[in-house]
């Protein structure tokens, strides 16, 4: 067990909130991947507690992730059975310690912070959009989905007008309900109270959403009542079957590659949720990138022995473990406990909790991931660089799915980043008649046009200083354009001298 001290006041509030939202998700992402609902608690505790103990980081929450589904749902039936597909995920789990042994775990470092906003905002996004449904009643998706298009054969856009179509009175009363509530908290600074830094307003808005879904029949008819569907659907534990993995598949070539696939996904996944996890902790720790692949590989061996899906970092819970004032990582190892208890001791009163109020939870989340003034305008107002990346990042993942969003962002920021920087490279500025042509970094052979371009501007009779001084590397083709400018400026009245730096006395040595 790790030997930091919990902060209960903060950790356990925390963790309570946490676990709520992780309750649904848990099981609904095994839902959708065709896997037994039992797998997605079990891949939820072991997430908590296990990931909790070995990470390196504050705030991070770890479970089965909506991002997997597709490939968990494609890998079953692939293999024949979830038994087999459970001995991918223990070697998926060795494969990640040996990523972590490796140090692989920098990779995560090489994300711009623009792709790494725009993938936060997008879940914000993706939350609301996907959480509206269950918020007034239309569970046609599963609690959980973050993928654009649904196994119902909707999509994000279209599951809300038929959402809106089929409400269930009750349900979105409650829903609607619990989230002016949630507002209304946010407006009073009602986190900054002494009974706030208790009870957190998640809390509440579950606990009155569930009288609430309890009261609303007996005041208003039985059309008011709030289905068994739109609850919680916690299994027993009597009636749920145990599965195991079935090893002698070990030998099967298909298991293998169903593992590597699921350690690469799952290892990327965790480090752009690491990075996303600190930047919303307000004291800005650093998770440690390889620690991090350790302990998620070590997550995935317990989950898939124990007969649970692959589980990763997950920004949904983690934003909601930050935004619940969580201080240390006893929040997430407290919210896998809770989450073992509730199988056990709970089942029968977190069944009467309507989906609505969870929903209204995330979409509060979502509204933070992607407020517009505190999270959208400061980027707009760093200009194009920055929020032309971001922007495309959130509209990539919106209507994709996470990896292929962040891929979409990255090349994008990488082509304006190379551009900037090559339109930086070369610079001319002048004062009067005497001009200076700077080169910084590395000028390529690229840049021989704007190169010849700038020199072509310089009037007849100017001073010219070439100052290489900054410059790192020099194409000989770059040279030549100088040299043979310089060779030929005495024409045009053109004084030509050349700045460099000590160890550049070979390059335009005919110039001083």
């Amino acid at each position: 067990m790790p030997t930091f001290r919990p902060q209960l006041n903060a950790d356990l509030p925390a963790a309570l909130v946490v676990f709520l939202v992780a309750l649904p998700l848990c099981l609904g992402i095994a839902l959708g991947s065709g896997a037994p609902m039992l797998s997605g608690i079990i891949a939820g505790v072991v997430g908590g507690v296990i990931i909790g103990a070995l990470s390196g980081s504050p705030l991070s929450v770890s479970g089965p992730a909506a991002g997997l589904t597709a490939v968990v749902l494609a890998a079953i039936s692939d293999l024949g059975s979830f038994e087999i597909f459970l001995v991918a995920v223990v070697l998926a789990g060795v494969m990640q310690i040996v990523m972590g042994l490796l140090k692989l775990g920098v990779v995560g470092h090489y994300v711009p912070n623009t792709v790494i906003k725009g993938m936060m905002a997008a879940i914000g996004l993706i939350l609301i959009l996907k959480q509206i449904p269950h918020l007034v009643g239309y569970d046609a998706d599963f609690f959980g989905d973050e993928g654009f298009n649904q196994a119902d054969h909707d999509n994000t856009f279209t599951a809300l007008v038929h959402a809106l179509g089929s409400l269930s009175p009750g349900a979105a009363v409650v829903g609607i309900a619990a989230l002016l509530w949630l507002q209304l908290a946010e407006v009073i600074g009602y986190a900054k109270t002494k009974l706030g830094r208790i009870i957190p307003s998640a809390l509440i808005a579950v606990a009155g959403g569930t009288l609430l879904a309890t009261a609303l029949p007996q005041l208003l008819g039985d059309a008011w009542a709030v289905a068994a569907s739109h609850r919680v659907q916690l299994p027993q534990l009597s009636s749920a079957s145990w599965v195991v993995p079935r090893w002698e598949a070990i030998s099967q070539p298909a298991v293998w590659a169903t593992a590597l696939t699921l350690a690469l996904i799952a290892s990327l996944e965790s480090l752009l949720s690491i990075e996303a996890a600190d930047r919303l902790d307000p004291l800005k720790r650093v998770t440690p990138t390889n620690r991090e692949l350790l302990a998620q590989g070590a997550g995935n061996m317990v989950s898939g022995f124990l007969g649970g899906l692959p589980v990763t970092s997950v920004v949904v819970r983690t934003s909601v473990n930050a935004q619940a004032g969580a201080q240390t990582r006893w929040s997430a190892i407290l919210h896998g406990v809770i989450l073992a208890l509730s199988v056990v001791l709970l089942t029968s009163v977190l069944n009467q909790i309507p989906l609505a109020t969870l929903a209204a939870i995330l979409i509060a989340t979502g509204y933070k991931l992607t407020h517009p003034t505190k999270v959208v305008a400061p980027l707009v107002r760093q200009g194009t660089l920055q929020w032309i990346p971001f922007a495309l990042t959130v509209v990539a993942i919106l209507l994709t799915d996470l990896l292929k969003g962040i891929a979409v962002g990255l090349l994008v920021a990488t082509v304006f980043i190379a551009f900037n920087d090559f339109r930086s490279t070369i610079s001319l500025t002048h004062l009067g008649t005497n001009y200076i042509l700077q080169l910084r970094r590395n000028v390529s052979f690229l840049n021989k046009g704007k190169l010849k371009e700038s020199l072509e501007k310089l009037p007849r009779g100017c001073a010219l200083l070439v100052d290489i001084s900054q410059a790192d590397f020099i194409d000989p083709d770059i040279v030549e354009v100088i040299h043979d400018y310089a060779t030929h400026a005495g024409l045009k009245g053109v004084a030509v001298t050349v700045r460099r730096a000590a160890h550049q006395s070979h390059i335009l040595e005919s110039w001083s």
